[in-house]
Order: C-alpha cells, then sequence, then structure tokens
C-alpha cells in the first residue's frame, strides 16, 4: 500500500506565527498569560499548551482569573472585545493572522467609504464575527447557498479567509445584477486555494483520503467534504488511534492531507499507525 502525503498539510504561515508566539511566551514568565479562547481549532494543542501552563479563557471569566495578558487566537476578535481589554489595563499579545487582519482592514475601509459590507463566510465562525465588528451595523453575512438577502446600492465584499475561490465567484455571479456598485477585496488566503487544489488532485489518485485535523476546524471539513464530493472513501481524523485498520483493507493507494491547524507531530504519528497497518511512505503528490 502506497501512501502520499500532501506537501502543504499541516500548519499554515498564520497559524504556525500563532504556536510560535505562544509557546514563546511558556518558555518566559507565562504566570498570568491566557489565550482569549482557544488559540486554534486543535484539540491536541490546546492540550499541549494548557501543560506547558497557557490556558483559554473566555471573555466572561476574566475578571476572577488573575490574567496579567491575553494571547488574541489566530481568528481574531471583535473590535470592542480588543477595547475592553484595552480598558482593564492587561497587555495584548496579537497572534491574530495577518491575513484576517487584512480581512478586518479591509471591512472598515468599505464601511467608511460608504458600502454596505458583504462578508461571505460562516456567521458563526470567530474569525466572521471578528470581521462583522469592523463592518458596521448594516452588515450581512451569507455563505454561497444564502438566498440574496436584500441590498443597497454600493455593496462592498470581503471574505473569511478559509473560504473557497469558488463561493466567492457563485456569490458574485448572484449579486452583479442587483446592486450598481461593487467593490471587491478578495482576503482569501492563498494557503488554503493551494491546499484545497492539492487534495483535488490527490483525492483523483488514490482509493482512500485521511483528512487529519480538529473536528471543529473549517478549514479541515472543508478538505474532507471536498474529498467526498469526489467520490473517494474519505475520514475525518483527530488522531492516529481513531484509524482502524479494516479502512485501509486491499487499498493500493492511501493519501493523507491535513488543515491548516494540525501540528506535523500528528500527521507524522498517522503517517506511522498507516506504516504500521502495512503502507510504504512517499511524500509529496
Amino acid at each position: 500500500m502506497e501512501i502520499i502525503i500532501a506537501k502543504r498539510a499541516g500548519f499554515c504561515f498564520g497559524v504556525k506565527r500563532a504556536i510560535d508566539i505562544t509557546f514563546g511566551m511558556a518558555t518566559k514568565n507565562k504566570e498570568g498569560v491566557f489565550t482569549i479562547g482557544p488559540l486554534i481549532h486543535n484539540p491536541q494543542v490546546i492540550e499541549k499548551l494548557k501543560r506547558e501552563g497557557i490556558f483559554p479563557l473566555e471573555m466572561d471569566d476574566i475578571e476572577n482569573s488573575g490574567a496579567k495578558a491575553l494571547i488574541i487566537r489566530t481568528h481574531g476578535i471583535p473590535c470592542y472585545l480588543y477595547d475592553n481589554i484595552s480598558a482593564r489595563g492587561l497587555k495584548i499579545i496579537d497572534a491574530t493572522c495577518p491575513f484576517v487582519k487584512k480581512a478586518q482592514r479591509y471591512a472598515k475601509l468599505l464601511k467608511e467609504n460608504g458600502y454596505q459590507v458583504l462578508i461571505l463566510g460562516d456567521s458563526n465562525h470567530p474569525e466572521v464575527r471578528g470581521i462583522m465588528s469592523y463592518a458596521g451595523e448594516d452588515a450581512i453575512v451569507m455563505d454561497e447557498n444564502t438566498p440574496l438577502p436584500k441590498l443597497g446600492s454600493k455593496v462592498g465584499i470581503v471574505v473569511q479567509t478559509t473560504q473557497p475561490v469558488e463561493a466567492l465567484k457563485k456569490v458574485l455571479s448572484n449579486i452583479i445584477g442587483h446592486v450598481k456598485e461593487v467593490k471587491v477585496y478578495n482576503t482569501i488566503c492563498n494557503s488554503t486555494a493551494l491546499r484545497l487544489k492539492e487534495t483535488e488532485d490527490m483525492a483523483s489518485r488514490v482509493d482512500v483520503m485521511i483528512v487529519v485535523g480538529g473536528k471543529n476546524s473549517a478549514n479541515t471539513t472543508q478538505l474532507a467534504n471536498l474529498c467526498r464530493s469526489l467520490n473517494v472513501r474519505t475520514y475525518h481524523v483527530e488522531t492516529a488511534s481513531e484509524i482502524q485498520d479494516k479502512w485501509l483493507n486491499k487499498i493500493k493507494r492511501v493519501g493523507i492531507t491535513a488543515g491548516a491547524s494540525t501540528p506535523n507531530w500528528i500527521i507524522k504519528e498517522v503517517e506511522k499507525r498507516i506504516r504500521d497497518i502495512g503502507g510504504k511512505s512517499f511524500n509529496g503528490n
């Protein structure tokens, strides 16, 4: 059985930056240092941070926590929470992904220039909630399948960084005939697009896809859904322990990809588990 591992599997730039910042804090004076919510959408990394003494903290719990410094997670936070933390006199360590920061800035710019802001993304995702806070009271959040809402004459679009470009194309084609002016900032992270393309190519050449990452990770779930849409047998796992021998029975080729919040050590454990079942590794595609 041949094992093919995606070259772009695992940490993206923004996640690696946040991880380096936070584990760097763990080696210094970590007393009173917390992350605002989970740093990234990967339970195993969050547990590892806890063992290093850095715990996630919700805003409602700050007052009695003894917090001295707060690390802003990769997805960012709403601007009013940022102001709330500053008003408390706490030190802020901003690990927001630079690409998410760019989406926040563009949303604010569009609002200031008189555009109704439309955010393409998942309204329940923390990144989108953060962008929304910069976009004004008349801002709208929708995904590619949302019926087109009533829009103003000037619409400005920003995109959750992990959305597929096809979703943006679909929304644009629906909007273009309904408004007089549209301004678009394509804030999709290039890493996301490349990862999806690589996964699509790999899925067409294997018998089984193993997608590794947090079950609460939007981009990992997106990878798994993409593979399933291509009619390849797909398993979304968080750890190697979930992999069952029967999944790979009589399989000639298995592909491994991973979401942007998945650390390399978990990918290596998954690879080893498949090797133990009877696979031979071939990195890249």
